[in-house]
């Protein structure tokens, strides 16, 4: 028995095992490796070999990082602070004009012969229901605000969703990719040892190496991957300083049942975008009856009181004018039309919405229903399909009838179907949680207001 025939099948062996093992851990924590999240440029990545995996800890779970983030990100506290605004301007549409006071002086310097000296007030009294209809149509702008607070809370959760699961399933390329890189430089090995021996060409030399770049290269795209996804998680939680950590979650969980129309359905029922543009309708409403009633003149009363007066008779006197406009030219025609085609705008808008919706499922559906489709297959046909093909390889390599490196590039074959299978579970986590949060995404993308 040659050098090739004691060394490579314990090798290949541990190799599939290694990998294999690494597609159906999905159950357990996954340890993330500890790096300082700054803003300087990051170093170079050490060698694969030299990387040491942190220490286990508790993992933070799904739930634990939707409550930090409903805490911290600050789109949420933008939100707040909106509803807080729309409330305190409810209150103040709604109050009357304050009184005026002043001092009157009449026929002065007059000697004092007819000096008058006295107290004026005036007051504004608001007529057709003007203060009413202010505070509800304001009411209507709290309601916009805070069903914009609404979705701004969904947006998060859906970015921390799509982001926990791109972390976990980088985790697992990352693990993935390292068996790799572990198992095609031991082949190198078992190559040069062949070499050695005479038993082994150049050729199957340069073939080798070129399997554990290519190990490398998959690896480091791994570890950019992994690397992206913490920064967007500790982005839209709102700590991007959070130190990387172990997360607890299942990305391998089966998927979910969606079918189109209810999920479109269930968005046109739930959407905060549905009641932000209905809140928009009954605020048009509410200012069309605000624009009819403005018309209705409000009426002025001034009083004068003259305790000192120097004219005749030189008793106490006073006055009082009571006086209110005539809406003859100005009826308020002109903002009763506005308000008017605003209501028709805002019904108009909430059907555009409603297609608009339709429209960005129609896309996102399509992408999980792909995605959906691939995960299954891969896990009831190509996976152990693959599984059963690198067996084979193996035993026909042990019984003379294949080559060593086609023995390796059988493992490769097998480690890059698992990987395909990652994309496609990665895509159908983002897809689902897409869908499931109404399609609301982008929590940390300026908008206005």
């Amino acid at each position: 028995m040659n050098i090739l025939d004691k060394i490579a099948p314990p090798l290949i062996f541990c190799a599939v095992a290694g990998l294999f093992c690494a597609s159906l851990t999905a159950q357990q924590p996954v340890t993330v490796r500890k790096v300082s999240v700054t803003q300087d440029p990051p170093l170079p990545l050490p060698p694969p070999e030299e990387i040491t995996p942190p220490t286990p800890q508790r993992g933070l779970s799904l739930t634990d990082l939707e409550h930090i983030a409903l805490g911290s990100n600050p789109s949420i506290g933008r939100a707040s602070a909106l509803v807080s605004a729309a409330q305190g301007n409810m209150v103040q549409v709604g109050l009357p004009p304050n009184p005026t006071v002043g001092y009157n002086g009449q026929q002065l310097g007059s000697g004092g012969l007819a000096e008058q000296h006295g107290v004026q007030f005036s007051q504004e009294i608001v007529r057709g229901g003007k203060l009413r209809l202010n505070r509800a149509v304001a009411e209507q702008e709290l309601a916009r605000a805070q069903q914009e607070l609404a979705a701004q809370q969904q947006r998060v959760l859906t970015d921390v969703r799509i982001a926990f699961y791109k972390t976990l399933i980088a985790q697992r390329q990352i693990d993935m990719t390292s068996n790799l890189v572990r198992t095609t430089t031991q082949g190198a090995d078992v190559v040069d040892a062949l070499i050695k021996a005479k038993e082994a060409t150049r050729l199957d030399v340069l073939q080798s190496q070129l399997e554990v770049e290519n190990a490398q290269i998959l690896l480091k795209n791994a570890r950019n991957s992994h690397d992206a996804a913490w920064r967007e998680l500790s982005s839209v939680i709102g700590d991007p300083y959070l130190q990387e950590q172990a997360l607890r979650g299942d990305a391998f969980a089966p998927p979910c049942e969606i079918a189109f129309d209810q999920a479109l359905a269930r968005v046109h029922a739930a959407s905060p975008e549905i009641a932000i543009a209905m809140s928009e309708i009954s605020r048009t409403r509410m200012a069309a009856e605000r624009a009819r009633v403005e018309a209705v003149p409000n009426v002025s009363l001034q009083g004068l009181v003259n305790p000192i007066d120097n004219g005749i008779g030189g008793r106490p006197d006073g006055g009082v004018t009571v006086s209110i406009p005539i809406p003859i030219l100005n009826r308020n025609q002109g903002g009763i039309m506005r308000a008017q085609s605003e209501i028709v705008a805002a019904e108009r808008a909430l059907t555009q919405l409603e297609l608009s919706l339709k429209n960005r499922l129609a896309p996102t559906f399509e992408r999980y229903s792909n995605a959906r489709n691939q995960v299954e297959r891969y896990r009831t046909a190509i996976l152990p399909a693959a599984t059963e093909s690198l067996d084979l390889s193996r035993k026909m390599y042990q019984a003379g009838e294949t080559g060593y490196l086609n023995l390796l590039t059988a493992q490769r074959t097998f480690a890059q179907t698992h990987l395909q299978y990652l994309d496609s579970l990665r895509q159908l986590r983002i897809t689902e949680a897409e869908i499931e949060g109404l399609l609301l995404s982008g929590s940390l993308d300026v908008r206005g207001r």
